[in-house]
């Protein structure tokens, strides 16, 4: 990207993967970047800034999103779509200018790892990964009424839509609700479909009276499997982070 021009602009977007296409679509056909790139949501007026918003545009989305599998490859769109749901501050401009270059380079871009922005799309892709797995032993649904399921997290990352389609593989005949108070995401499936719901205000009804019995049942097994004498809470800390027992049944 050395034949590039930085322009003194802050981009901002919508927030959706969709957006940040857009804005690659636009920055790769002038061969120019921005400075910083946030989302609206996300951002805090600086008056040193000069400020360009920039719309969603399918078209242009569909444009790269396809142009990404084909000229790039298939792994560079899963690494740039893993790394979005990363909460870094700034993901967006590494994003940008991973794309920007792979266009460039083909698939051996994922290869280049001395350039900065590559490793950091590399390792927030990672670090999304890595947590949504976590998740997917971590996450205790409780029944709350007409066969519904509900379960809260508190990710770090925005993982609620990959671990939704995990469940949905896992549990196909199930209604369910897995509830991102982090962010505020609800993501709401009925046996036929999924919607994904922000800035919701929803209360979750008392568990049931099966699921009171089964929460005391699980946790006396919990105890009752638990050796004394082999307790390890650093050990324990490092599969099961303290920071999610919150949203635990039994007691770590």
């Amino acid at each position: 990207m050395s034949n590039w021009k930085l322009i003194n602009k802050t981009f901002l977007y919508d927030g959706t993967f969709d957006g940040l296409l857009t804005i690659v679509f636009d920055c790769y056909c002038k061969k120019t970047f921005p400075q910083k790139i946030y989302a609206e949501s996300n951002y805090t007026n600086n008056f040193l800034d000069d400020i360009f918003i920039i719309k969603t545009d399918y078209d242009k989305s569909e444009r790269i999103f396809n142009g990404i599998e084909k000229n790039i490859c298939a792994k560079a769109l899963y690494n740039s779509y893993y790394a979005f749901l990363s909460d870094d501050n700034e993901k967006e401009i590494n994003i940008l200018k991973y794309i920007c270059t792979g266009f460039d380079q083909g698939p051996k871009i994922n290869n280049m790892l001395t350039i900065s922005y590559v490793y950091k799309v590399i390792n927030m892709r990672k670090q999304t990964l890595s947590e949504c797995h976590k998740f997917k032993g971590l996450l205790r649904f409780q029944e709350i009424q007409n066969n519904l399921y509900y379960a809260s997290i508190h990710p770090d990352h925005n993982i609620i839509e990959p671990l939704g389609h995990h469940f949905i593989k896992r549990l196909p005949m199930q209604n369910f609700i897995i509830h991102d108070k982090t962010r505020n995401l609800c993501f709401l499936y009925n046996k036929n479909e999924y919607k994904i719901i922000d800035d919701i205000n929803i209360e979750i009804p008392d568990i049931s009276e099966n699921e009171q019995k089964y929460q005391e049942l699980w946790k006396m097994f919990f105890k009752t499997i638990a050796i004394k004498e082999r307790t390890n809470p650093r050990c324990q800390m490092q599969f099961m982070p303290k920071k999610y027992w919150k949203d635990l049944i039994e007691e770590p």
